[in-house]
């Protein structure tokens, strides 16, 4: 199947938060569906839209699921590239048997004790039912 040529007079068309187009690696994407599922936020790709971004895709260093993720957005070839025939197909990055990534996350600890909480209500309470029941009884 061609895929339809694109060249960067056509690309800088699309530029827009409703139609944002880009190059990477001689790819034509539509990366208007993306903009708010980017991880880095939709600025980043709004700065590139309309032009060649291989080199700032290349810099950041993107994982292998971000390359395989590029072909759910193309939409084509750019002019003067020529693409080998597994990179043009959506199956080839899937015949790879898949290796365990490291997963990571993050504990948020505020060295605050749980308990804190509670003096925090009780603590107050305690010194206002003071204060009221001296003004009573005094």
């Amino acid at each position: 199947m061609a895929e339809k040529i694109y060249t960067l007079s056509q690309i800088a068309e699309h530029k827009s938060k409703k139609d944002c187009w880009l190059a990477i690696n001689g790819r034509v994407l539509n990366v208007t569906r993306f903009l708010e599922e980017h991880p880095g936020g939709e600025e980043v790709l709004m700065e590139a839209a309309g032009k060649d971004a291989t080199k700032q895709f290349e810099e950041i260093g993107h994982s292998k699921a971000a390359h395989e993720l590029l072909f759910n957005y193309r939409v084509g070839v750019l002019q003067g590239y020529k693409l080998e025939d597994t990179e043009t197909s959506n199956n080839a990055s899937f015949q790879e048997p898949k290796k365990k990534e490291m997963e990571a996350f993050v504990v948020k600890d505020n060295g605050v004790p749980k308990y804190a909480a509670l003096l925090e209500f009780f603590v107050p309470l305690l010194v206002a039912g003071s204060y009221f029941a001296y003004r009573y009884l005094a």
